[in-house]
């Protein structure tokens, strides 16, 4: 070899570009959007998935995957956190977002998949490269190789504090929950440890999609039948449910499509049922669903109601919100109203309703399932900001109701600030004029409802989000 060959050849290893996967850059790309826009996995992930079908960069497998990656590292984000944390030689804070991300995502394919411990670290390193360049992809190589040293339970043993020194911490980092709400979600049971671990394990499960078949315009088993048997199952208790076994895409099931059904879980369900089924004697004409976006809960309700001939008027604070509501109760067989509206300064006269539903805004601690990362963004002090308006909704629904008519107080947190203090707090107000209802012969067949007379639903009881129901009758 002479002089001039050996100045022409490479030292060191050759430059490579990068490989750039669809899928881990679908999911990447989805939790920058969580963390910078404060967006929800669940309303950025589908036309980012579209999007991906569309150019032809995605089959059905691709997808899962990409909904695994995504939904999967956000359940588990507080004790990625701590092994991550337990790797690196700098305060958690300190690594940028993006790394972070990039960090979980591979921490969640070594440790919560089983994707080969080799695959996960080469292709996190390799995702590395492509949006976050060769330097720090370095870091991110040594990280998950220590991560990849250990499986789950072993990292548990080693970042988790015992259960019988700290409780709360070791199951905060255990089952991925901030302290606090482990807290809250105990005292709202009021059980012992198999209780809570059920709780907050079945926080992190997937749950399963679930339609409702609007009263009027489809059935259940008409939707059944148009599915495949194993892929489209009964509801558990609601006469109007369809749970999608497999998952899917419910979108392009013809009567979700065409409006005569839609996407909602079947405790959201079974409250509305319960409110249309309560006892009341006289008129059942007017029935008011007060914060009704974004509509899932009012068209049951408004499909119910033209069954009896009645009426359902329902308010929403926000215009947009209104327009979803108006979206899904179009086609309704019967007559309603759609108006947008702030609930706690109703343009409608007190007593004019004789069914009342108020599903008042929350922290939505129930539905942390859905919503991962809403567990993460929640703080102690939501609950005083919430509070106020719970309670002022509540007191309208109260004053909107006749006498003798009921009010369902309906709310997708478990927490006892959210629940059943806001009821205790308006039945003293209302000093007698108002009692509750034994709720639970209006959820007929449904196990495990406690000592009443309000109900809470449970995800590891019950298969649904922890809805709050109480039935209030108005006597005065």
């Amino acid at each position: 070899m002479n002089e001039q060959d050996r100045r022409r050849r490479p030292q060191g290893k050759p430059h490579r570009r990068p490989k750039k996967d669809p899928v881990r850059m679908l999911a990447f790309e989805a939790l920058r959007a969580v963390d910078e826009r404060d967006a929800y996995a669940n309303l950025v992930l589908p036309p980012l998935l579209r999007k991906a079908r569309e150019k032809g960069d995605f089959d059905g497998r691709d997808a899962a995957l990409a909904t695994e990656l995504v939904y999967g590292t956000l359940r588990r984000q507080g004790t990625y956190d701590a092994v991550i944390a337990a790797c690196v030689d700098r305060p958690l804070r300190e690594v940028d977002p993006p790394v972070l991300d990039v960090l979980s995502l591979g921490v969640h394919q070594l440790l919560g998949t089983r994707i080969p411990s080799h695959a996960a670290v080469s292709a996190s390193v390799e995702l590395a490269r492509v949006v976050l360049g060769d330097g720090r992809a370095k870091f991110v190589n040594a990280v998950l190789r220590k991560v990849a040293q250990h499986d789950l339970d072993g990292w548990l043993e080693r970042v988790a504090p015992p259960y019988d020194e700290d409780p709360e911490e070791h199951l905060a980092v255990v089952h991925s929950h901030p302290r606090w709400v482990v807290s809250a979600l105990w005292d709202s049971l009021g059980g012992g440890r198999d209780g809570i671990e059920e709780l907050l394990a079945a926080d992190n499960e997937r749950p399963e999609v679930t339609l409702v078949a609007r009263p009027g315009r489809a059935t259940a088993e008409e939707i059944r039948d148009a599915l495949d048997d194993e892929a489209a199952l009964p509801g558990r208790w609601s006469p109007y449910a369809v749970r999608l076994s497999e998952g899917g895409e419910p979108g392009a099931i013809d009567a979700v499509r065409e409006g005569r059904a839609g996407v909602q879980d079947e405790g959201s369900q079974l409250v509305a049922l319960a409110l249309a089924n309560a006892p009341l004697e006289g008129r059942d004409q007017m029935w008011l669903d007060g914060c009704a976006g974004p509509g899932g809960k009012a068209a049951l309700l408004a499909g119910l109601a033209a069954e009896r001939g009645a009426v359902l008027l329902a308010a929403e604070k926000q215009p947009h919100r209104a327009g979803l509501v108006a979206r899904a109760l179009a086609g309704n067989p019967g007559p309603y109203q759609v108006i947008a509206a702030d609930g706690t300064r109703p343009p409608w006269r007190p007593g004019s309703f004789d069914r009342v539903l108020m599903d008042v805004p929350c922290t939505g601690l129930g539905a942390l399932r859905r919503r991962p990362e809403a567990r993460w963004r929640r703080r102690p002090d939501d609950l005083d900001d919430f509070a106020p308006l719970q309670r002022g909704l509540l007191r309208t629904a109260l004053e909107s109701v006749r006498v003798g008519g009921v009010v369902a107080y309906v709310t997708c947190s478990p927490h006892l600030a959210e629940t059943r203090a806001v009821v205790g707090d308006a039945l003293k107000q209302y000093d007698g004029s108002a009692e509750l209802l034994d709720a639970r012969p209006q959820l007929a067949g449904v196990p495990e409802l406690g000592d009443g007379p309000d109900v809470q639903l449970w995800p590891h009881l019950h298969g649904t989000d922890a809805m709050y129901l109480a039935l209030i009758r108005r006597n005065g």
